[in-house]
């Protein structure tokens, strides 16, 4: 009997706001330029720091289960903020290595956290925190209460600015939330590093033929 086929892909992250961002991200194939891909995703119980230290031992048992495996990860958090982002993905990089994971696997690190991803100029970010056609916008709000500084691409506590921005909303934070940004935000507008790193190893992985 031969044996089961591999999977495309496993991901490892931090809690279920990443995990549901990684499903809204990874429905998109047609935006990423991909073809469809069969994907496991597991939230780490010990979070950022989990990742960071024992992602090579949770993933160490499924080598053969899956062809490839993505990791990611807050740099805030994770319990080595003195390292760099490129650091960090090396040094994991290097234990998923040595558990089989040679060649086929991929850590990115949030710097500082998953939230610098939601923050673009789509409107798409006024329309699933609750701001359409309130005044001020969004932006100019921010900058008011302090979230977000003149002259600065994203705001510089992300987390921090998203809610806010809901609980003036009066909107509830949820897994969800994130989802929807992730479908709904151009994929084309996010110019962080790490996010440019996941889809470019998504589209060296499986691009659409």
């Amino acid at each position: 009997m031969n044996a089961a086929k591999p999977q495309d892909l496993v991901v490892m992250v931090a809690d279920k706001d990443m995990e549901f961002t990684m499903r809204g991200i990874l429905s998109r194939q047609s935006a990423l330029g991909i073809r469809p891909v069969t994907v496991d995703i597991f939230a780490h119980p010990e979070h950022d720091p989990g990742c960071y230290l024992r992602a090579h031992t949770f993933l160490g048992s499924m080598v053969k289960k899956y062809s490839k495996a993505i990791v990611l990860f807050d740099h805030d958090g994770c319990g080595a903020e003195q390292q760099t982002r490129e650091e960090l993905e090396e040094e994991v990089e290097g234990r998923l290595a040595a558990a089989g994971w040679k060649g086929r696997s991929r850590v990115v690190v949030l710097n500082p956290e998953l939230e610098i991803w939601i923050w673009s100029d789509s409107p798409h970010v006024s329309e699933v925190l609750g701001w359409t056609s309130r005044t001020p916008t969004l932006p100019i709000w921010l900058e008011q209460k302090g979230h977000w500084h003149a002259g600065e691409a994203k705001p510089h506590a992300p987390k921090e600015a998203l809610e806010a921005a809901l609980r003036n909303a009066k909107l509830p934070r949820s897994a969800s939330r994130y989802r929807q940004l992730a479908e709904a935000v151009s994929l084309e507008r996010c110019t962080d590093p790490a996010f440019l790193k996941l889809k470019n190893t998504l589209q060296e992985w499986f691009l659409k033929q």
